[in-house]
């Protein structure tokens, strides 16, 4: 006895219909401009997961969601809870000390900041780097809360980063610190907000040793320019864009008068702290960083400048091969900055 059901002879046509929606499907995903993208990234970089990138501008809530979650789920380590402040300035800004116990004192130190486009993020996202640092060059390592755009627009987070240096500075000596050995850094947005760091210590003759700047967010008017192929994974030119926009409280633009808005924009580079850039030839702050670089140099500062062939936005933040051999490049550099 048959039970009740469609018709045999439709079963064919809605076999049919569905293999031919899978197929239409895959051969439209295979034709999309990321995974086109991600047939040009080098093997050394090549992963999937850079089809997957967090969209920035679609960040959860500040104080919750992801961003109170994911503190809690990070391994233990070095990081303890501090606040630093600037008493004569009215400023306060949370974050985390790294202090490893076999630290020789007096240290080096380093003032780490986190990627995010200005617009998202926190220092748990520097956890692994800074408890790294921390231990592997025995120096002193601080990741800070650096208040984000839209809600809080330039100078806010560069008030907050000028306001962690100069608490190291205050506090060296009962720190175990040599002033002559403090250091800043960043990834993407960190190391553009680490490069106006240094113009303004430079500017204010807060003493600064050294500049990581890993392909670092520098100049809002690439918003402006043709991408050329560039920034089709992970940090995209509409994020770009929206980014700026939130993070200066208008759109980019031609003329932008304020000093420290955009590393690119100052005009004298000369005094600045000595410098590493690196960044890969698919990112969309490749011709960005590549020109500051040579500005650096063509101003006296020494710049090292390691461009990788194939490497989109951040790819060193994932598991693939390349990773390994970029971060001991930039950590060799700032272990030879902060040596006695």
């Amino acid at each position: 006895m048959s039970r009740p059901g469609r018709p045999a002879r439709a079963r064919p046509i809605l076999a049919f219909a569905l293999g031919a929606g899978a197929w239409f499907g895959v051969r439209t995903a295979l034709a999309s401009a990321p995974v086109r993208a991600l047939g040009r990234v080098a093997p050394r970089w090549r992963t999937p997961l850079l089809l997957l990138p967090p969209d920035a501008t679609r960040r959860p809530p500040r104080r919750g969601g992801l961003a109170a979650v994911l503190p809690r789920l990070l391994p233990p380590g070095l990081g303890v809870p501090t606040m630093f402040d600037d008493p004569g300035a009215g400023v306060r800004v949370g974050g985390y000390l790294y202090d490893p116990p076999t630290r020789n004192r007096p240290s080096g130190a380093v003032l780490w900041l986190h990627g995010g486009g200005m617009i998202t993020g926190g220092p748990w996202m520097s956890h692994g780097v800074a408890n790294r640092l921390a231990r592997e060059l025995g120096v002193l390592v601080i990741a800070i809360d650096y208040r984000l755009a839209p809600e809080h627009p330039f100078p806010a987070a560069l008030d907050d980063a000028m306001t962690a240096l100069c608490w190291l500075h205050d506090h060296a000596e009962e720190l175990g610190l040599d002033p002559a050995r403090i250091a800043v850094g960043g990834e993407s947005a960190g190391g553009g907000l680490a490069a106006v760091l240094a113009q303004r210590a430079h500017d204010e003759g807060v003493p600064l040793a050294f500049q990581v700047l890993i392909y670092p967010m520098l100049d809002d008017r690439t918003v402006l320019a043709d991408p050329a192929g560039r920034g089709e994974l992970v940090w995209t030119p509409a994020q770009n864009r929206i980014a700026w926009t939130w993070f200066l409280g208008h759109p980019p633009g031609r003329a932008e008068p304020r000093p420290y808005a955009a590393a690119s924009r100052r005009e004298d580079l000369t005094g600045l702290a000595p410098a590493w850039i690196g960044v890969g030839d698919l990112d969309l702050f490749h011709d960005e960083d590549v020109a500051y670089a040579h500005r650096l140099e063509q101003s006296g500062v020494p710049a090292e400048l390691v461009v990788e062939p194939g490497m989109p936005h951040a790819a060193d933040m994932l598991p693939v091969p390349g990773a390994r051999a970029f971060t001991r490049a930039w950590t060799a550099a700032l272990a030879r900055a902060l040596r006695a």
